[in-house]
């Protein structure tokens, strides 16, 4: 198989189109909160809601889209059609910025371009993701440093997207909205051409074969993950119907309550719980699997705090920016959209630090765990939010602060980030087992995706003029209260999960 680099010449396929892929998705994102609060006009409470709703769907639906790849369509036939739905999505939310005037259609359409884009979104993300793995033979020690490339490729679509679709869309002219969404219709038109007319040359397995055509749950098992053939008796199988059906409407009844009827609450938190669950049912698991999948899920959990802090990004770090924030530098103001492009860029850069890090205390002997290296994310998550509680203690509501501490925040978010996202992407792919690998990919989005709808609900805590605003009985009155929430948060879960780690490396029987 040719290699580029010491890789193969397919994980570079897979960055392009990942890198344009991921454009179009941040260039979207980049813009769409203050589309909603300064062309749609809605309160900065509904729309950090429906921007939670959205990017928690985007998260959810890889779960769905896993399974349809491993099952029925494989790999390549669903980042086909992921592409087409998200293209469309993106036109749709062009002519919703192009029909600000009336109303009714341009709320309908911002509403059925964002269905399009979280279902093809669900087609598009757990398959690329499982593709890089099946690139290279089971303990390969390239992989880590495969998925921290295919993560770079993610980022430089991530940067590039706000400066272009914010210089475009986010003009301080509402009519203008349009031409960012637009930009990113059409970049991601360019991964679907990319994708269609260089898969088959690219997308081949070290042993030669075609990779994507057939449904991973159609492959035969290799030397290294034999299945025993144990068959589910009619009454067994009847009988874990019943208790997923009955646990489903249990936790659907509950949430229902709990959120006030949030339909999108409800099937992301109980999605969360019950998909995990009906994994484990599967008779072909052995021990050994059931407890590197349960590493996966413990993982997971704990990757929830993380993301739902993180995620503050595309929210309410975005109106912290146009808000108050001095981004005035040489006379010339900065987009707010641009500010997101902080964290892409440091990405990038410390893409390259970071690999050497692990490889120095690798050789020393003395590199963390895949769960220390989780924990240590959540912890500098933590310290980012820290920095930004202190330049913002005692600021009134109005006055701006300094860029600094904005840029500091993401700096040190990014250090978190490169510790914990591309390290447990490389350990889903290798603690899962062949026959599930897209579908465990899209069980370990579910995460984010309850994280993206939690951020949403926290988001919802930032401070307005004339709104009070309580959290477990706590007033949240200033920008210093409310980032104090994800210092606290985050900084909790990455303390249990350091005194959890140990006990989860145990239970990954070898895989590192």
């Amino acid at each position: 198989m040719s290699t580029l680099h010491g890789h193969p010449k397919g994980l570079y396929l897979i960055f392009a189109t990942s890198t344009a892929e991921r454009f179009s998705y941040y260039g979207m994102r980049a813009i769409f909160i203050l589309f909603l609060t300064q062309a749609l006009m809605f309160d900065k409470e509904l729309a950090t809601s429906i921007y939670g709703s959205y990017t928690g769907l985007v998260y959810l639906t890889p779960l769905i889209g896993g399974y349809i790849a491993d099952k029925y369509w494989g790999i390549r036939r669903s980042i086909r059609w992921g592409t087409v739905l998200m293209a469309i999505g993106q036109f749709f939310l062009f002519l919703s910025a192009s029909m600000l005037d009336t109303a009714q259609l341009s709320h309908g359409l911002m509403y059925g371009g964002l269905t399009l884009l979280i279902l093809g979104n669900g087609c598009f993300k757990p398959t690329v993701a499982s593709l890089v793995g099946q690139l290279y033979e089971p303990g390969d020690k390239r992989i880590d440093s495969a998925y921290t490339i295919f993560y770079m490729g993610v980022n430089v679509g991530a940067f590039m997207a706000p400066l272009v679709c914010g210089y475009f869309g986010d003009t301080g002219n509402p009519q203008d909205f349009k031409w960012g969404f637009l930009i990113a219709a059409l970049v991601i038109l360019v991964t679907l051409v990319l994708f269609e007319t260089q898969k088959s040359k690219y997308f081949i397995s070290p042993s030669g074969e075609q990779l994507g055509i057939l449904p991973d749950s159609k492959k035969q098992p290799s030397q290294t993950e034999e299945l025993p053939i144990i068959k589910m008796s009619g009454a067994r199988k009847i009988r874990i119907s019943i208790f997923l059906s009955l646990l489903t409407l249990v936790l659907g009844t509950l949430f229902y309550r709990w959120f006030d009827g949030d339909w999108v609450s409800v099937g992301i938190f109980t999605a969360c719980i019950v998909f995990p669950i009906t994994i484990l049912f599967d008779n072909t698991l052995t021990k050994i699997e059931r407890d590197r999948i349960f590493v996966i899920y413990i993982i997971a959990f704990f990757v929830i705090f993380f993301w739902a802090a993180y995620e503050q990004a595309g929210a309410s770090l975005t109106l912290f920016a146009a808000e108050q924030t001095n981004r005035n530098i040489f006379g010339w103001e900065m987009p707010a959209s641009w500010i997101q492009s902080f964290n892409p860029l440091f990405v990038v850069l410390l893409a390259f630090i970071m690999p050497t890090v692990w490889s120095f205390l690798n050789k020393r002997k003395m590199e963390p765990s895949s769960p220390t290296k989780q924990a240590i994310g959540l912890l500098l998550l933590s310290l980012g939010y820290l920095f930004i509680c202190y330049g913002v203690k005692d600021v009134q509501p109005g006055v701006k602060v300094s860029l600094i501490w904005l840029t500091g925040l993401y700096f040190i978010h990014t250090m978190g980030e490169i510790a914990l996202s591309p390290i447990g992407l490389s350990m889903v792919n290798k603690l899962t087992p062949i026959r599930f690998a897209s579908l465990m990919m899209g069980l370990w989005y579910l995460s984010t995706a309850t994280a993206n709808k939690f951020a949403g609900m926290l988001g919802g805590f930032y401070p307005e003029a004339g709104k009070v605003k309580i959290l477990l009985g706590f007033r949240i009155d200033t920008m210093s209260d409310f980032f104090m929430i994800f210092v606290i948060m985050s900084g909790l879960a990455s303390l249990i999960l350091f005194l959890l780690s140990k006990k989860l490396q145990k239970m990954m029987h070898g895989v590192e």
